[in-house]
Formats: C-alpha cells, sequence, structure tokens
C-alpha cells in the first residue's frame, strides 16, 4: 500500500480497537472447550454469545452448545466452530499469551481468532439485513449434530463465507472431501499355544486388509488405515479385528472408485469373513464452487488497501465441504493469519487479525450490495 493511499475507515477502526480484539480473544481462549466435552462446549457456548450478542446487538438461538443468529432470510451465510481438538486442562501448562505481534494458546489459529474476527467486522457494517452467523460446537469431529442447521441456515443464500483460519495467509479455495469407513473382520478364536491351527487370526486377515485398502490411494487421492485394533489375550488367536480408513479426495469420481474397491474387498484366509461400513462424510469444496468470491475478495482487499489474498487447495475439510454440496458458493479460509493448527504452540498474526476483519466485512457487504 502507498504511503499517500487514503486508509479505509473501516480498516482504520478495526486497527484503532485491536486492544479489543486481542482482549476478546483471551476471553475466548480461556474456556475451553473440547468437541466431545459437553459441559466444556456449553460454558464455551455461553462465552461465544456473549461475545456475539454485545458485537451483534441480539442474542443468538441456542440449539444445545450450537448458535444462530439471523437477521432476516439468508442471503449471506458467516459459518465459525467453537469446538477444539485440546482437552480440558490444557490451559494449565500452556495459556494464552501474547509475545509482540502473536500470540498462542489452545484452539486460538482454530479457529476463536476467527469468531473474534468475525463478530468484529460484522459489528462496522451499517445493517445485517440477510447475514446469518452459524456457530457450531461439534465441527472437529465432523459436524454430526450441526449439519442440519447449517443446511437450514444456508437456504437461499448467495453466499457462504467460512472463518476457519488461512492456509498461511491464503483463503482456501478448495478442499478436498472426506469419506471414512471401517472395515471388520472376523475370524475364530483359538487356544495360541496348544491348537492355533484350529483359529482363523482375525489379525493377520486384518494386515491383509490393510495392505490393500493402503494401496487405493491414487496422484491427489489419500487412502489412510487409521485406528486399528485386533484380539482380547496375548494367549489366543484373535476371533475379530477392525480398522477405519480416512479417504481424502478432490473429485467424486475419485469416491466413487475408492468406494467400489473397498466394498470389493475379500477375504484372503479361509473362514473369515469381512463387513464394511461408510461412506462419503463431507463432498469436495471444488473450486467452481469458491471461484466468483475469490474474484471478489481480491478486489475487495485491493480497495482496502491490502495485498490481495492468494488461494490455495488444501486436503483438510470443513463446513465450507458441506455448504458447497448444497449447491451455495463458498469461500474458506477467511479466518485469522497464523499457523500450527492442531499443534503445540498454534499461533496467530495478531496485526492481521483487524485486516481479516476488514476483508470478511467489505466481502459481505459487497455480496448484500453489488455495484453496478
Amino acid at each position: 500500500m502507498s504511503d499517500f493511499a487514503p486508509i479505509d475507515p473501516t480498516l482504520h477502526s478495526l486497527r484503532e480497537r485491536l486492544p479489543r480484539l486481542i482482549e476478546d480473544l483471551a476471553g475466548l481462549v480461556a474456556v475451553e472447550s473440547p468437541s466431545e466435552d459437553p459441559t466444556a462446549t456449553a460454558g464455551s457456548a455461553q462465552a461465544v454469545a456473549a461475545l456475539g450478542s454485545r458485537l451483534l446487538g441480539s442474542a443468538p438461538e441456542h440449539h444445545g452448545s450450537h448458535l444462530v443468529w439471523s437477521h432476516g432470510p439468508t442471503r449471506v451465510l458467516l459459518i465459525g466452530h467453537h469446538d477444539t481438538v485440546w482437552p480440558v486442562g490444557t490451559l494449565a501448562r500452556w495459556p494464552f499469551q501474547v509475545d509482540g505481534d502473536r500470540a498462542t494458546g489452545p484452539g486460538c489459529f482454530d479457529m476463536k481468532a476467527g469468531l473474534v474476527q468475525l463478530f468484529h467486522g460484522l459489528s462496522t457494517l451499517p445493517s445485517l439485513d440477510g447475514v446469518t452467523v452459524v456457530v457450531n460446537a461439534d465441527e472437529e469431529i465432523g459436524s454430526p449434530d450441526s449439519r442440519v442447521l447449517i443446511e437450514r441456515a444456508g437456504r437461499g443464500a448467495l453466499a457462504a463465507l467460512v472463518c476457519e483460519p488461512s492456509a498461511d495467509g491464503a483463503l482456501k479455495t478448495a478442499r478436498k472431501g472426506i469419506a471414512r469407513y471401517r472395515v471388520e473382520v472376523t475370524g475364530r478364536a483359538a487356544h495360541a499355544g496348544l491348537d492355533p491351527a484350529r483359529g482363523v487370526n482375525a489379525g493377520v486377515e486384518l494386515a491383509h486388509q490393510i495392505l490393500a485398502v493402503a494401496a487405493l490411494g491414487e496422484a491427489e487421492t489419500t487412502v489412510t488405515p487409521t485406528v486399528l485394533a485386533a484380539g482380547t489375550t496375548e494367549n489366543t488367536v484373535p476371533a475379530a479385528g477392525g480398522v477405519a480408513v480416512d479417504v481424502r479426495a478432490f473429485h467424486q469420481a475419485e469416491f466413487e472408485r475408492v468406494d467400489r474397491a473397498i466394498h470389493g474387498l475379500r477375504p484372503v484366509l479361509a473362514g473369515s469373513r469381512l463387513t464394511v461400513h461408510g461412506g462419503v462424510h463431507r463432498p469436495a469444496l471444488p473450486p467452481s464452487a469458491s471461484a466468483r468470491l475469490y474474484e471478489l475478495a481480491r478486489t475487495v482487499a485491493a480497495e482496502l488497501g491490502l495485498a490481495a489474498p492468494a488461494g490455495v487447495a488444501v486436503g483438510g475439510a470443513s463446513d465450507g465441504n458441506l455448504t458447497a454440496g448444497y449447491g451455495i458458493p463458498t469461500l474458506d479460509g477467511l479466518g485469522p493469519v497464523g499457523g500450527n493448527a492442531h499443534a503445540e504452540g498454534e499461533w496467530i498474526d495478531l496485526p492481521a487479525m483487524a485486516e481479516r476483519a476488514a476483508l470478511l466485512a467489505a466481502l459481505v457487504d459487497r455480496v448484500l450490495r453489488p455495484r453496478a
């Protein structure tokens, strides 16, 4: 940006209130919220509801620990989540801390800073008519309960803007979809010392199937055996076992190829049996779903005097995959700049919080009030 270029008033205002953004972020991080702890997520929902109510001027609808702010029929849907992957007690050894232009703490990058930016950005708009905000509490485990809220809230939307973390500052213009499977093996138990030949070893059968599954990955499609188990005691031929399988792909044809192969697995050991469960969990977010919004974001960034954000395709999925699957134009990665998501030491760039909040607000405004 030129030293002589005028500073956008919204961007200037958000930069001026950066200390308050940091204070609000500290408040959200201070309330731990692992996805599968209902007591923790309920407390976090109260903290998020208080922040959103203060900045948006209205209270949300509570659906358990999921929150929805509605301002008339949806034209722009904004999505975030307040659950994290960090168990209760993490703060005791790793509290929220500010060091110069960086802040760290469990969940600050993924994605509590995104929520702070969302609410502060929207608070600068002259009207929220047509804006719906969904903040859920189960995104990190696949949004099993909240996806129906997202689908309902998105009906009629012109755009879905997802405030998940950026990819090193870049917007996420495409995401792989996810399919999940469980391959279960049934064998026959026998004494491992007295009569092992009488048994059918489910562990050995499982090993064959794991190798077959792992070989299904091709090019950008990944097929990864993850959690596995077999057997009951050390001196017994395993009678049962199973493995979870994670599949990531950019194209529906790849999901179909892998699905046929996994459901077509056959036992190797005589007397063993296979059962396969699962399928596509989140569809891919293709570049076509984000293209128009991404170009609009670059235009808006230039008008704000900010560098045009890059766009990248990533392997992780989010609730943006769901909205894209519902046919809603979707742009993801509008949240904080930082790094180390889901890892010790995740961090955010504090000055960038104001810039990203301004970019989000301007993008919402442009979708709601397009220029001729």
